[in-house]
């Protein structure tokens, strides 16, 4: 388990430097691409550009350019925006990691409890009307696009039942869990809503496929014979084995909607997440930025795996001798 543990946190540094080399050759190398043309502005002469590429060290060689970049990012922490002069690139992306971690950990607690409830559910009611109502509920939640399930939100809470049914609901925005939890937790509640029905359509299909599949399995035709019942073989068997398929897809969504994949969610519900500050950040071509958020997004999702391996040969040992 250790030696897993240890190829899994090398493998995590490997793949981050090389994203890291890969996205700064595509923002500050590819032919076409001078960011001292977007930070001088339209119309810069020629003697402004060559001072901006000298006071940025974009007049330097890539790799040095690049050393500079990450010591500034890293180890100094001091790199500052080229649109926003003077503004902190490291602090920016620390104010919104709060706002995107509310909102995914909220949401995906919603669409495991909901997925694992109905995808049992269904599981153990084939052939009944119970399985194609959830089978349908989940094609549905599949089906709604994000943005439009929260503009719909939106329309209803904040507009046209805003002065009576929801008159509790405070208006668009993000308040910190430790400046008022109350109000934290309003302001949250329908972008968990909208973020987790997209996901919970998704986990009630995968459950009760695997759970179906488990249930044909030979073990569990043993436990069977033995004279165990239904429920005991749903539960401590099926689910049991259902779960590493869950739990690989749970790292991989998890992963990517810290890194900025609710981006969608935020602009809907107004929320200042890393996926709002990803999308202003590459409207404006703001590099520094962009290096960051897609560093930070790539550590998550990096990690996410990395949890997922662990975690995975932990519930089956067989994977721990591959």
């Amino acid at each position: 388990m250790i030696k897993v543990i240890l190829t899994r946190i090398t493998s995590l540094f490997l793949v981050l430097a090389a994203i890291s080399v890969l996205v700064f050759l595509i923002f500050f190398a590819t032919p076409g691409v001078d960011p001292a043309a977007r930070i001088a502005g339209r119309n810069a002469d020629q003697q402004t550009l060559i001072q901006v590429r000298h006071s940025f060290g974009l007049d330097k060689p890539i790799p040095l350019r690049y050393l500079s970049m990450m010591n500034h990012l890293f180890i100094q922490r001091d790199l500052t925006s080229y649109v926003n002069r003077g503004t902190k690139v490291i602090p920016e992306l620390l104010s919104t990691i709060p706002a995107t971690l509310s909102l995914v950990v909220g949401a995906s607690i919603i669409w495991l409890l909901m997925s694992v409830v109905l995808g049992i559910k269904a599981a153990s009611s084939k052939r009944k009307w119970i399985d194609p109502l959830i089978s349908v509920l989940g094609i549905v939640g599949v089906s709604i696009p994000v943005y439009w399930l929260g503009e719909v939100v939106n329309l209803i809470t904040q507009s046209k039942l805003h002065d009576s049914i929801f008159h509790w609901l405070p208006p668009l925005g993000y308040v910190g869990i430790t400046s008022d939890p109350v109000q934290w937790f309003l302001h949250l509640i329908f972008p968990w809503i909208t973020l987790s029905i997209l996901y919970t359509g998704i986990y009630i299909r995968v459950l009760r496929s695997e759970i179906l599949t488990a249930m044909t399995e030979d073990f569990v035709k043993t436990e069977r014979a033995k004279g165990a019942g239904e429920k005991r073989i749903l539960y401590r068997h099926a689910f049991r084995m259902s779960l590493l398929s869950i739990v690989s897809l749970f790292g991989l969504d998890f992963g990517a909607l810290v890194g900025g994949s609710a981006l969608l969610t935020e602009v809907v519900f107004n929320i200042h997440g890393i996926g709002k500050l990803t999308f202003d950040s590459l409207q404006n071509f703001d590099l520094p930025v962009i290096m960051a958020t897609v560093i930070y997004a790539s550590f998550f999702v990096v990690l996410a795996n990395a949890i997922v391996d662990i975690v995975y040969a932990w519930l089956d040992p067989r994977v721990r001798y591959e």
